[in-house]
């Protein structure tokens, strides 16, 4: 959005010095004669008695004494998506480019509204603060500051959560962990919005929200639902190289301390000359991965539901931070052309070996929030939030969330989430378009005009803001991405990547949910980890089987009832009769 930016000044002194007294008609004359020089020397317009400065390159900077940017005249450049994909991905996106007017459009408006509830109905679980600490600048490839100053620490806020259960829910179920890390640099926030793993079940947004449904109660019995689960999974074949991950050990992490975190999507990287590359970012934690046993997570879940909040509040407390080294995987745009698979689908990872790891830094936490809900609840994370040098690849899942996030914030927090404190920039006044409306904690930005364009205050566009943006060409369609090479790089996960007791604790933990399924549901979810790789398919289809025979109809017996108390003759409910 374009920014409004207050001065606290009045008029520029330098130009009331060489003026008649300041009677109210001697200013009011000044004020009409000298709109030019005013504007060259404040870098604004005059409105009333105040002078409006334009803004620095910094999102939404109101400068002031705390600000310390060289100022210079300008205004932000509305950003927006970016119109342009290389030409083999552009027939693929739900966008459209007309002539060189950049115009995309998502097929339906029903996937930002829920997934709005979705991140509503997230567990919110462990903060941290502190900071990243950059020790290997990347300006080769970005342009960011914070990126590109040897040393230089920026502040964070960390949030991690699990996905499917509801808030208070145990922290040792095997599910998903959010990784959300909002950094606050010099240019404005950029929230890096990941799990920890470095893909995800689909990669085609308009089904994000189903997903999310299969993973949430029946409406029905209100009970987990392992037929909605496997139905959704097991006809999305796709979702094959995430579901191992989910039920490999990682599933099950110990604690928030001990698993990675990832960016997940394809990003793209453009540094000061305007040459582009596109980035994966990865968190490997410094504490090792340690994951829990299925028995232990089971275990833990009954004696210590909070049991990784606790663990993660108690090391930070304990003047133990927990710290991971922030790596980037680069990909030039000749490299992708040639990739042998989509290097923007987010269920797939890209080889070390081919784009090998690049530190950039050491993210350390190393401070609890005062608040858990002022500073952790109250946090407003979105793909959406960039900063310049970092900006949204064609990854189409990643297109849809950029819209999403903020809808969910409106929804949860209120129209001026961005003024809470925990969400604004650092040396920052929040100053948009807005008025009014829940969460007005602030001034409400005073008098300041609240329309764009106007004569007081209206930022400038600055061109070299704007986004990259290579040409490409492509028709607009509706495309079914579930085709897509879906299996090989699970097999290979499964195969190369895990050892013959991973493998054996991967099979019996899907076997043991999948038992849960109508047949034919498990028929066809065995049929699509069999095409990944036919001894996973047969394990699995072995242990579904062994559990069968072995079923004894429920997990706990039946013991007898206390005596009714008072005694009393009951009616025979089984049988059709009235009483």
């Amino acid at each position: 959005a374009l920014r409004l930016h207050l001065a606290n000044s009045a008029l520029d002194p330098r130009i009331l010095a060489k003026s008649p007294p300041q009677t109210p008609q001697n200013v009011s004359r000044l004020r009409q004669q000298s709109a030019g020089a005013l504007r060259q020397a404040a870098g604004g317009a005059v409105h009333g008695d105040r002078v409006f400065r334009r803004p620095c390159r910094l999102s939404q900077c109101v400068p002031d004494r705390r600000c310390t940017r060289s100022h210079r005249p300008g205004g932000l450049q509305p950003r927006g998506l970016p119109g342009a994909l290389r030409s083999r991905e552009n027939s693929r996106a739900r966008g459209a480019r007309q002539g060189r007017r950049r115009v995309w459009v998502l097929r339906g408006h029903q996937p930002r509204r829920w997934e709005s509830k979705w991140a509503v109905d997230r567990d919110e679980g462990g903060p941290g603060h502190d900071e990243l600490v950059a020790f290997s600048p990347v300006q080769k490839y970005c342009r960011a500051a914070f990126l590109n100053e040897l040393g230089k620490r920026t502040p964070v806020a960390v949030r991690f959560s699990t996905v499917g259960g509801e808030s208070g829910s145990a922290d040792t179920a095997r599910d998903p962990r959010g990784y959300a890390v909002k950094f606050y640099t010099e240019e404005g926030n950029w929230d890096l919005v990941g799990n920890n793993t470095p893909i995800f079940f689909i990669r085609d947004p308009i089904l994000f929200p189903s997903f999310i449904h299969t993973q949430k109660r029946n409406p029905g019995t209100h009970l987990k639902d392992p037929d909605a689960f496997w139905d959704f999974i097991s006809l999305r074949p796709e979702t094959t190289h995430q579901v191992s991950f989910l039920f490999s050990d990682r599933g099950t992490p110990d604690g928030y301390r001990h698993m990675n975190g990832y960016g997940s999507h394809t990003f793209k990287n453009v540094n000061a000359d305007g040459q582009a590359v596109y980035v994966k970012y990865h968190l490997k934690t410094d504490q090792g991965i340690r994951n829990l046993l299925p028995e232990e997570a089971a275990q833990i879940e009954g004696t210590d539901p909070d049991y990784a909040i606790r663990d993660l509040y108690n090391a930070i407390a304990d003047g133990k931070p927990p710290s991971w080294t922030m790596y980037i995987q680069v990909m030039s745009y000749e490299e992708a052309e040639r990739c042998s698979f989509n290097p923007f689908d987010v269920t797939k990872v890209w080889s070390h070996k081919d784009y090998p790891l690049i530190e950039v830094g050491r993210l350390v936490l190393d401070r609890n929030p005062q608040n858990y809900f002022a500073e952790v609840e109250q946090l407003a994370f979105a793909p959406a939030h960039m900063v310049p040098g970092i900006e949204p690849s064609p990854d189409k899942m990643l297109q849809g969330r950029l819209f999403s996030y903020a809808d969910t914030h409106r929804h949860r927090l209120g129209t001026n989430y961005q003024a809470i404190p925990v969400n604004r920039p650092f040396a920052c006044k929040v100053a948009n378009y807005q008025r009014d409306g829940p969460m007005t904690v602030d001034a409400n930005q005073g008098g300041a005009p609240n329309y764009f364009p106007n004569s007081f205050s209206g930022p400038a566009v600055m061109r070299e803001e704007a986004w990259h943006a290579p040409k490409a060409t492509g028709d607009v369609m509706r495309y079914e991405a579930g085709d897509e090479d879906n299996f090989s790089q699970c097999g290979e996960f499964y195969r190369s990547v895990l050892n013959a007791e991973e493998r054996d604790r991967l099979t019996s933990n899907i076997a043991g949910h999948l038992v849960n399924a109508q047949e034919f549901i498990q028929k066809r979810a065995i049929a699509n980890f069999a095409a990944a790789d036919a001894d996973y398919g047969r394990t699995i289809a072995e242990k579904v089987q062994a559990l069968k025979a072995t079923s004894s109809g429920g997990s706990w017996a039946e013991r007898p009832s206390a005596p009714l108390s008072p005694p009393r003759p009951l009616p025979n409910l089984s049988a059709k009769s009235r009483f």
